[in-house]
C-alpha cells in the first residue's frame, strides 16, 4: 500500500466513511473490470480526465456504461472546449496512472488543479465504486460520503447531468 493509499483510508475513517474494498486482478479499461461487477455491488464508475482549451483541467465521474459527449459537456459544465488530458499531466498532478482513474485522487491534488465534476444519476446510486488510487481494487462507499471526502480535500465536486452519446 502506497502512503497516499494509507492517507486515504485515514481520511476516510476520520470522517466516519463506511467503504468496503474489494481486491481483484489489476484492470486497465471499464471492460475488463465489468468481469468483476457481479459481485461488487452498487454503480461502477467510468472516469475522464480532461483538460478544456483554456487549460484548465477535469475529472468527470459517469457511470461505466456512459458515452459521453464530448461536444456537450463544456456547455453542461461551464467550460470551455475539452479534450484528453495528458497522462503525464495526471500522474503530476493527481498522482495517478491511466487505469487508475478515479475521483478519491483528489487526495492527491494538493495545488487545487483539477475541477471535479459527478454525473447526478451516481448522486442517487445506493453505492459507488471507486478505484482507491490503485486499478488492482475498488473501494465502494455511499454517494454522499464520496461527495464529503471531496469537499474535505477542497474538491466539492459539480454535480450536474452530463450529456450522453445515444446508444449505437
Amino acid at each position: 500500500m502506497t502512503d497516499a493509499e494509507a492517507q486515504l483510508y485515514k481520511d476516510l475513517a476520520a470522517l466516519g466513511v463506511a467503504y468496503k474494498v474489494y481486491e481483484h486482478p489489476a484492470v486497465f479499461t471499464v471492460a475488463e473490470s465489468s468481469a468483476h461487477n457481479d459481485v461488487i455491488p452498487g454503480a461502477h464508475t467510468k472516469n475522464l480526465f480532461l483538460k478544456d482549451k483554456a487549460g484548465d483541467y477535469y475529472l468527470v465521474t459517469v457511470p461505466a456504461d456512459a458515452r459521453v459527449d464530448l461536444k456537450a459537456l463544456p456547455a453542461a459544465v461551464g467550460c470551455g472546449r475539452v479534450s484528453f488530458g495528458k497522462a503525464e499531466d495526471m500522474e503530476r498532478l493527481l498522482g495517478i496512472t491511466p487505469g487508475s482513474v478515479t475521483a478519491l485522487a483528489a487526495i492527491n491534488d494538493t495545488a487545487d488543479a483539477v475541477r471535479f465534476v459527478l454525473d447526478e444519476s451516481l448522486s442517487t446510486a445506493e453505492l459507488i465504486n471507486c478505484h482507491p488510487l490503485r486499478n488492482s481494487a475498488t473501494l465502494g462507499l455511499a454517494p454522499d460520503d464520496l461527495v464529503r471526502a471531496l469537499t474535505f480535500w477542497r474538491h466539492p465536486p459539480l454535480i450536474k447531468s452530463i450529456p450522453l452519446l445515444e446508444s449505437a
